[in-house]
């Protein structure tokens, strides 16, 4: 089969490898997308180094069918659509015995240090299908909507964390594809307003197509203003930060209400060092929380999200790509030209 192997730090390339055979409690998926996110530019360029175990076959926004099943495993029909939690918590440590298996210290990753899906067929791991961490659906539903199943559960886990009540108004900063996910889970929350602040008139029109209730440029506009005026001058009920740059730290304090919520979603640059106005949290009672990975619970809630149809992430997908393509798929990441760029193993098309 053609894989993309990461043979060291800037060398991807698609090989002729070996097609896996499932042994004993192994599942074979044949894979029909892998969509392609930041982190994926930054362990091919060796800027990410936790986790990750050269050579390896990337990616792990992965889904397709179900190709095979090896002997012990149960519960997997051959040809059902599924779809992979790419992190294995080791079920053994305080977080993982704590509910934050997300954070677990042990957590092997699927396209980190297991090859993943930018292949024709992904080997799902014994350890894997014993965890649970592969999930198959009823519906029909296209693998390149699928895949986008690991993106929204870490921004269900992020909700869980720091939740949309009922009657919210909620300030989503950045309108990438994390952004927008979390613009249709506060929506799907009973918020009663999502203000959504980016940048560049692009990615702000998804934001309105996606149905958020004003965008803003922030390099424009006042975004304190138009808080202000969403919530009577109290400020934002929940700011979620999607958008990996330190000072939006301290903005989403300074924009949240008294006894408001502010999480930090998306990873930031370096150490993530960030000067804060500690009186903020102190005198107004702001709760700050962090957010990362997923969990398996909240993977199998965002599956469900998906298949019924709630959460539209088919949308989502701007570009797609053959494996025989990936260099142009990866540019299209970097460039950020459009919003999630899918690679399809199967596929010999141009992009579309």
């Amino acid at each position: 089969m053609r894989g993309a192997v990461l043979s060291q730090v800037d060398d991807l390339a698609v090989k002729e490898v070996p097609t896996p055979s499932p042994g004993p409690g192994e599942v074979l998926l044949r894979v029909g997308a892998n969509t392609l996110c930041g982190t994926d530019v930054r362990i091919k360029s060796g800027a990410k180094t936790q986790a990750v175990g050269l050579p390896v076959i990337m990616g792990h926004e992965v889904a397709g069918h179900i190709a095979e099943v090896g002997p012990g495993v149960e519960g997997f029909e051959v040809g059902a659509p599924a779809a992979l939690m790419p992190g294995i918590p080791c079920r053994r440590c305080w977080e993982c015995a704590h509910d934050l298996e997300n954070a677990c210290d042990l957590l092997r990753i699927v396209g980190y240090s297991i090859d993943g899906g930018l292949a024709e067929y992904l080997l799902v791991p014994a350890e894997s299908v014993d965890a649970g961490c592969l999930f198959t659906v009823d519906a029909d539903v296209p693998s390149e909507a699928l895949a986008l199943t690991e993106p929204l559960a870490c921004a269900v886990t992020g909700h869980r964390l720091a939740p949309v009540e009922v009657g919210d108004t909620v300030l989503v900063m950045g309108a990438g594809p994390i952004g927008l996910l979390h613009l249709q889970l506060s929506q799907l929350s009973g918020a009663r307003s999502v203000i959504v602040s980016q940048p560049g008139q692009q990615r702000r029109a998804h934001a309105e197509r996606f149905g958020a209730t004003v965008t803003v440029d922030p390099t424009i506009d006042d975004l304190a203003e138009v808080v202000g005026a969403q919530t009577g001058g109290r400020g934002a009920d929940l700011v979620i930060i999607c958008a990996g740059a330190v000072e939006l730290v301290n903005e989403a304090l300074t924009l949240s209400r008294t006894g408001g919520r502010v999480n930090i979603f998306a990873g930031l640059p370096g150490d993530g060092a960030s000067q804060i106005q500690g009186n903020v949290v102190h005198y107004r009672q702001v709760s700050l929380t962090g957010s990362s990975n997923t969990r398996r619970r909240d993977y199998q809630t965002a599956l469900g999200l998906i298949a019924s149809g709630r959460v539209d992430t088919a949308s989502l997908v701007t570009h797609r790509y053959p494996l025989s393509r990936l260099d142009a798929a990866f540019a299209s990441v970097t460039a950020r030209d459009g919003l999630k760029v899918a690679v399809l193993p199967g596929a010999d098309a141009t992009s579309t």
